[in-house]
């Protein structure tokens, strides 16, 4: 699997400038295979940043990082239609949601308004302006963080953008050891950005072809359909756990069957597989699904946690 080697020497190159994130980075370059968005959420200070200019400048990408804030507008986004007083017309100038990765800083912070654009361009890869639809690039990648300590002036992500987030991943702090190794390659590090350190190792055209692999990877059908009562068995936890039943108000829809399973082909694919192991379910499921459970008020009271109910779903299931 030659084809894989780019994506194999862009996971070296960020290890190299970000300490003990591995698996933030695996389901960084999955997402970037699966053709997903990917949802951050940690405190300020975490490299989150960092980590999206290096894999822009890792697949010589065009890139935009956009600062989400209350004042954001959808044309801050979209772009908007000016007025062009030579040719007494009006002409489209593209805004940020045109390059290849979007960097959505502080989703959360921006209103209704501008979130429904964004659905629109996650969900359908192309935005509408003044009734005019216009087509998104091929390789079309949003990553959005979250500051999960300062809720002031934020805006909850309705449930359906949620959704069309492959996955929602929780970072912590460093260890003892890992931010000792942060801070000495701060001190050694050069003057100006991450990516000056980078070079293009994947072309989006070379991304396109290795997405198009994805069809070709195995599922067996138990291992397909263990997948799906995982996530079926959200929707019915009444019924599949019934002590635990009245924790979960809203469970995930087969939309998370399709990115499970699509993600689970990319976890396959950048492990050398061309099928798809249990392993590959297990490892995956609580980045697909954590955002897409509801919890009710009895669970929070109770502490019950989108991971613990996932976790527990799958010590339930029959093994396979």
């Amino acid at each position: 699997m030659s084809e894989l080697t780019p994506l194999h020497e862009l996971r070296s190159k960020i290890e190299e400038i970000i300490v003990g994130q591995e698996s933030v980075i695996d389901r960084l370059l999955i997402a970037l295979l699966s053709g997903g968005h990917l949802l951050l959420e940690g405190p300020p200070g975490l490299a989150k940043t960092t980590l999206v200019h290096a894999l822009a400048a890792g697949m010589s990408a065009s890139f935009q990082r956009v600062q989400f804030t209350p004042d954001l507008m959808p044309a801050d986004l979209t772009g908007s239609e000016v007025f062009d007083a030579p040719t007494g017309s009006f002409r489209f100038i593209k805004g940020p949601l045109f390059h290849e990765v979007l960097l959505a800083d502080e989703i959360n912070r921006a209103p209704p308004k501008v979130q429904s654009a964004l659905l629109e361009a996650m969900a359908e890869h192309q935005i509408t302006v003044a009734g005019k639809t216009y087509p998104l690039p091929p390789v079309f990648m949003v990553l959005a963080t979250q500051n999960p300590l300062e809720q002031s002036g934020t805006y909850p992500l309705p449930e359906a953008q949620l959704d069309r987030f492959l996955f929602k991943i929780l970072l912590d702090y460093p260890s003892i050891e890992e931010e000792i190794e942060i801070t000495r390659r701060a001190r050694a590090a050069q003057e100006g950005h991450v990516e000056a350190n980078m070079q293009a190792l994947l072309t989006p055209t070379e991304l396109l072809a290795l997405r198009a692999r994805l069809n070709t990877v195995f599922i067996e059908e138990r291992v397909e359909r263990f997948a799906i009562e995982l996530v079926s068995a959200t929707r019915r936890l009444d019924q599949h756990l019934p002590e635990w039943g009245a924790y979960v108000k809203a469970g995930a829809s087969p939309r998370a069957s399709i990115a499970l399973l699509q993600a689970a082909s990319a976890r396959a694919l950048l492990n050398q597989r061309d099928y798809v192991i249990p392993e590959d379910i297990h490892a995956l499921a609580v980045d697909v699904l954590r955002h897409r459970l509801v919890l009710s008020f009895s669970a929070k009271a109770d502490g019950v946690t989108e991971e613990a109910v996932i976790h527990r779903i799958l010590d339930t299931l029959p093994a396979v």
